[in-house]
């Protein structure tokens, strides 16, 4: 098991623009997919939440997304959004890069997806509500982008609410 440090918010190769990855590298990303389960997992077990993960979260700057819905995963290679449904909608996002803090954000309600798998065979996923949040979430990861830059405006940030509660019982 090898669990690697989350780039925290502040850092700046979070901004730093991720890699394609060619299919002559498939067996160093084998690797590099098993720390993001790992380090996600161990991310789930301090706080509870996490359901994907970006590769220049853990400071691999290759475009490659982890995710585990309902104990399953999914690993996206050289995924590309190629629809965004016109209706948006805002929730508040919240991130392993800063694991208490929230943004609210706007986000697509649907959208496509086409990506490679481990064996570089190609697929196309669609994904509405939560999971679409999910992925441009991760994906905007892979190009540099995250929440806070994303808030709709300059009071679209928050604690998490189990953040507050903790300083209140001090």
């Amino acid at each position: 098991m090898t669990i690697k440090p989350i780039l925290q918010l502040g850092n700046p190769n979070l901004y730093k623009i991720s890699e394609k990855i060619h299919k002559s590298e498939l067996s160093d990303i084998s690797v590099v997919v098993q720390d993001l389960h790992d380090t996600m997992m161990e991310f789930k077990k301090n706080y509870g939440c996490g359901r994907a993960i970006a590769a220049p979260q853990i400071n691999i700057f290759k475009r490659l997304i982890y995710m585990n819905i309902d104990n399953r995963s999914i690993v996206f290679i050289n995924p590309e959004i190629t629809y965004k449904s016109d209706k948006l909608y805002e929730l508040w996002d919240d991130c392993m890069s800063f694991p208490n803090l929230m943004v609210k954000v706007r986000r697509h309600k649907n959208i496509k997806v086409k990506y490679f798998d481990l064996n570089w065979q190609e697929h196309e996923v669609e994904f509405e509500g939560d999971l679409s949040e999910l992925f441009q979430h991760e994906y905007d990861h892979l190009d540099g982008i995250l929440a806070v830059m994303k808030a709709i405006d300059k009071k679209s940030l928050s604690f998490k609410p189990e953040y507050l509660e903790f300083y209140k019982k001090l």
